[in-house]
């Protein structure tokens, strides 16, 4: 807003100052023009006058050349600028003395300009000197009321005089345009600071909705009914909207959590008594054992869908106790090595000789933990390694668990925390690296419920390594 508006303000003074300087220009150069025109018609009524007066003006200097009489020169010598008074026949009576002051070249062209008699005046003109004279605005005229004496009239004048004029205008309009714009600028941009600042306020506080759970704030509403207040209220309106979709929605995902499990749990028990009965023919234990998986896989779904749920309505209790985070990562890492003895994958677990105690809900933590362990695993081709260590650092207890598998492209980075993101087509429920896609997105949940973070880095075909923080005692 201030650049559109100094852009603005400069523009208009711009545009202001041109039409200012040629118009003053065009009248200043009119006031020349008429001043010549004063002058010649005062000389012509002086020598009119004069020869009403006196009959005879032209006489004879010691030289013999014709020129005016010294009463008559007398008065056009206070005439200003530069005036010429020639005979009939074009010879030279009078010239003031800014016409005497010029060299004889220049006195020549001065001359020339005059020309033969004419019965009318000529329209002004403009003349320069050359080489280095001045230039001139001129106008000849004739006398025809002062006897067949006399010629015509030169007046002219310097356009020095009002190109100096110019000049100080223009740096009039300098000046001004200094001492106006930039203040101007500082006050648009400070006009413009306090108009926006309602809404430097509004963008703070809207980012600081950044998820579900802080949906029940809203913003100050203006008391002026303007349109920052009017923006106010719509947006509290829409955080209103926003805030009952994702209660009915956590509600929702919770009910239906909880009420599916029943029937699964019936489903699972009813599936496994039909496995372990011996006469069971082999055709119909394929599709129960399949059937077994499927519902393990819906239960873990659904306990993960109701953690969540739990978590985004602020129900999801953690029961703090200090513990050594060595027991934790060591109980995760016997899990994790079992698993990858099964998948062929290398593991490796090291964990510092002095205690880590943080205080955390154990079983929480744990599975964080194996989260991550499991995730390192399955991403991880056979032949792999797979590492997880522990340490201290800056009041922090922090572990990594980091793999040499297929990696993670940049482009999916930003969302593997998302619920049931997939970065790549090989992770599907038909796949051996089948999951709920839940399991990072409850992880990220646990870390930052304890304060803690948890960060990832990762490059195709490199591996992924995840460092998890969580505060000490």
């Amino acid at each position: 807003m201030t650049v559109w508006y100094a852009t603005a303000l400069i523009l208009s003074i711009g545009v202001f100052a041109v039409v200012l300087y040629f118009s003053r220009r065009s009248a200043t150069y009119q006031d020349l023009d008429r001043r010549i025109q004063s002058e010649a018609d005062l000389t012509a009524g002086i020598l009119a006058e004069s020869y009403h007066a006196r009959g005879v003006l032209v006489e004879k200097d010691t030289a013999g050349r014709p020129v005016l009489v010294q009463e008559v020169a007398a008065v056009l010598e206070v005439v200003p600028d530069f005036l010429l008074v020639t005979s009939r026949d074009g010879r030279l009576l009078f010239a003031s003395p800014d016409a005497r002051a010029l060299t004889f070249a220049e006195f020549e062209q001065l001359n020339a300009i005059t020309g033969p008699p004419d019965a009318s005046a000529r329209l002004p003109g403009r003349f320069r000197i050359e080489p280095n004279g001045p230039t001139l605005h001129y106008l000849v005229r004739p006398v025809p009321d002062a006897g067949e004496q006399f010629g015509a009239i030169f007046a002219a004048a310097d356009t020095r005089d009002a190109e100096l004029r110019l000049e100080q205008l223009l740096t009039t309009i300098l000046i001004a345009f200094v001492v106006g714009v930039v203040p101007a600028i500082f006050v648009g941009r400070w006009i413009a600071g306090r108009a926006l600042e309602p809404v430097d306020q509004m963008i703070t506080e809207v980012r600081e909705i950044t998820d579900g759970r802080t949906l029940h704030r809203r913003l100050a509403v203006p008391m002026e009914r303007d349109e920052l207040g009017r923006l106010a209220e719509t947006l509290n309106q829409m955080m209103a909207r926003l805030e009952r979709n994702f209660a009915a929605l956590r509600r929702f995902t919770a009910d239906a959590s909880h009420e599916l499990k029943t029937p699964l749990t019936v489903v699972r028990a009813g599936v496994e008594r039909a496995i372990t009965r011996p006469d069971v023919p082999p055709e119909t234990l394929a599709p129960l054992e399949e059937t077994l998986q499927e519902v393990n896989r819906m239960t873990e779904l659904l306990d993960s869908l109701l953690t969540l749920a739990r978590a985004d309505e602020g129900r999801a209790e953690l029961h703090r106790e200090p513990v050594d985070l060595r027991e934790i990562i060591a109980e995760a890492g016997e899990t994790g090595e079992l698993l990858a003895e099964h998948a062929g994958v290398g593991m490796e677990i090291r964990l510092p000789p002095e205690p880590v105690v943080v205080s955390v809900d154990r079983s929480r933590v744990r599975q964080l933990a194996l989260n991550l362990i499991e995730n390192a695993v399955k991403y991880t081709p056979r032949g792999g390694q797979v590492s997880v260590e522990l340490a201290g650092s800056d009041g922090r207890g922090v572990f990594t668990v980091a793999d040499t598998g297929i990696g993670i492209a940049p482009g999916d980075l930003p969302h593997i925390f998302d619920r049931f993101w997939r970065a790549d087509s090989a992770r599907t429920r038909t796949s051996e690296r089948a999951g709920t896609g839940l399991g990072l997105a409850i992880s990220k949940w646990i870390a930052e419920a304890h304060g803690g973070t948890i960060e990832v880095q990762s490059r195709p075909g490199r591996g992924t390594t995840f460092t998890v923080g969580l505060p000490r005692v």
